[in-house]
């Protein structure tokens, strides 16, 4: 085991990728202001996943005041309090940068799946 594989095992969390891209998802980021901390929610759509071990990190999406904000978290930062799935997503690409250009309803991601299914 190197010196890279041997520092990455001891800062890695238990987290797991359990969301894909299309998906709609909420991120509780750690925001330190001053001597208080306060969790901070972030939803968007994952728009991207790239990497591998510790340093895989994801892209989240969202429009907010009518601009849209793109934010890259690695998945095992510590600032990363956890992360909530609200909505799967029906995409055919890994990479989504083409809702960059789309405006409305045509920037909608449909959904794959319900979450909580009403049983019969």
């Amino acid at each position: 085991m190197s010196t890279v594989e041997r520092f990455e095992n001891r800062f890695k969390t238990d987290r797991k990728m359990e969301f894909a891209p299309g998906d709609t998802i909420k991120v509780y980021v750690r925001v330190i202001e001053g001597e208080k901390e306060r969790s901070q929610v972030f939803q968007g759509v994952v728009t991207s996943i790239r990497g591998s071990g510790m340093r895989q990190s994801f892209t989240v999406r969202k429009v907010s005041g009518g601009v849209g904000v793109e934010r890259t978290f690695p998945l095992h930062s510590p600032a990363v309090a956890k992360i909530d799935l609200a909505r799967k997503g029906k995409v055919r690409r890994a990479k989504l940068f083409y809702l960059r250009g789309k405006r409305g309803k045509s920037a909608k991601v449909g959904e794959r799946e319900k979450l909580n299914p009403e049983s019969a």
